[in-house]
């Protein structure tokens, strides 16, 4: 039988319990040691009672079916689980940083901690959903943040595997979800939209920003589905320094209409941190609420609405890669620079909602001046951009599927294998000059890129070349 009263001291399967650290209604946290494991170390031990609601045991189970499937920096690392025929729980890493629920004394925040916060936690996001997991539950408490910056996602209880039975939802009906933050399909009993997660962060950063749940805290079933009809008030009609930018990224995250949302996470991270290269629309300059019309055709279609089919995490993902394209714009690299058109094209036509980040690299002196014009008086990268666009413009690709970006850098390969990392590219593209002695012996930009790049590359070479 599973014990309640835990003490320092106690012994659990060889581990140790030193200090309680948390002590929440479904579950308590203590700092654990073991002669055998080191580093430090948490326990989740659930809270047990007969009166206890059911699905804290079903979410218990589920955390420890998904957590040790998991790796990679925006989560704890698995140490051990024990399972209910004696004492349940879970030990995992304990990371080093606050959670993110310390910083609601503050609010709001300014709007660039905002925007890190938010690319931060998108950046988790997309890592979680590479690994066919969709969190279902994020807010503030469940968010972590280690010594460096980077943002760790915990509590898996009401997550979703691809992979994995959804023991959540064969065993109940009702929506499960922390209220403020739950999306729309949520409240339909979906759980495998992807994207939802999109929506519980874009309720967090509205918060953040203005100190107020876009949606209250509402305490019943009929509170929460009003979210299926009802918008927020826009950022900017309750914080006036708001940038049109990051109300527009915000109200898409919490449009209802999944499809309306940015396609990915990592799409989600690219435009908070490049938000200059995010196409503005109507959304950016809405100062209030939808008028009475258009809330009350959405109530409509809400009448009696039923789940439809979404994609998994797995297929959101094939659907809608981040593609990352390395243009040399200097003279003589023209024929190269058609056949990698030909094949951004063709994979671009293919991924239908992929979006697209043209790339050049302006190289700069490891030892001395950069100088910033050219003989004419023009600004190299403003020079340098009118010319990747150029080259861009016949794949006629939306505003909303491409962006542009000039690097400064000494050694082009680095920058553009950083790039990609940063933002979470899928595959890079670059096309390879033709072969030299000095190129043979120093080693090309491509080689480095596809020994080094976190993504799959295609290296491109002139038609005539490939012949």
């Amino acid at each position: 039988m599973a014990r309640l009263d835990f003490q320092p001291g106690q012994q659990i399967d060889g581990f140790t319990l030193q200090e309680k650290l948390a002590d929440g209604g479904m579950a308590t946290i203590w700092a654990v040691s073991h002669a055998h494991f080191r580093g430090e170390m948490v326990m989740k031990l659930p809270r047990l009672r007969g009166e206890d609601d059911p699905t804290a045991i079903v979410g218990f189970e589920t955390e420890q079916m998904i957590l040790p499937r998991l790796h990679g920096p925006h989560v704890p690392a698995f140490v051990a689980s024990g399972d209910f025929t004696a004492q349940p729980y879970l030990v995992m890493e304990r990371v080093g940083g606050a959670s993110l629920r310390a910083r609601l004394d503050d609010l709001p925040l300014s709007v660039e901690v905002v925007a890190s916060i938010g690319a931060r936690v998108a950046e988790a996001l997309h890592d979680l959903h590479r690994q066919q997991v969709i969190h279902l539950d994020i807010k503030p408490s469940n968010i972590l943040f280690r010594p460096d910056g980077t943002a760790v996602l915990v509590d898996f209880g009401l997550a979703r595997h691809d992979r994995l039975p959804d023991l959540l939802a064969e065993e109940f009906r009702l929506p499960l979800g922390t209220a403020p933050y739950m999306s729309p399909e949520q409240v339909l009993h979906d759980r495998n939209e992807p994207r939802s997660d999109l929506f519980a962060l874009g309720v967090m950063l509205y918060y953040l920003l203005t100190g107020v749940r876009p949606f209250g805290f509402p305490t019943s079933q009929a509170g929460v589905r009003k979210r299926l009809w009802r918008d927020p008030t826009p950022p900017r009609a309750l914080r006036a320094d708001c940038p049109p930018w990051l109300q527009q990224i915000i109200l898409r995250c919490l449009a209802v209409d999944p499809a309306q949302r940015f396609a990915t996470a990592a799409e989600l991270a690219l435009v908070l941190r490049h938000p200059d290269q995010l196409p503005l629309t109507a959304l950016a300059d809405k100062r209030e609420a939808d008028a009475l019309w258009p809330v009350f055709k959405r109530w409509l279609r809400a009448l009696g609405r039923e789940p439809v089919a979404q994609h998994s995490a797995a297929e959101r993902l094939d659907r809608a890669p981040i593609v990352m394209v390395a243009v040399d714009v200097s003279p003589g690299q023209e024929a190269l620079n058609e056949s990698l058109l030909r094949s951004v094209r063709l994979l671009m036509s293919v991924a239908g909602e992929a979006r697209l980040a043209c790339v050049s690299v302006l190289k700069t002196q490891r030892i001395g001046i950069d100088f910033n014009e050219d003989e004419a008086g023009r600004n190299l990268r403003v020079k340098r951009m009118v010319s990747v666009r150029h080259w861009a413009k016949p794949l006629a690709l939306p505003e909303a599927r491409i962006t542009f970006h000039v690097l400064a850098a000494p050694d082009p390969a680095s920058a553009l294998v950083e790039f990609a990392r940063q933002n979470q590219v899928d595959h890079l593209i670059m096309g390879a000059r033709e072969s030299s002695a000095l190129r043979r012996h120093l080693g090309s930009v491509s080689a480095q890129v596809v020994a080094e790049s976190p993504c799959s590359v295609t290296v491109v070479r002139r038609r005539e070349q490939a012949h």
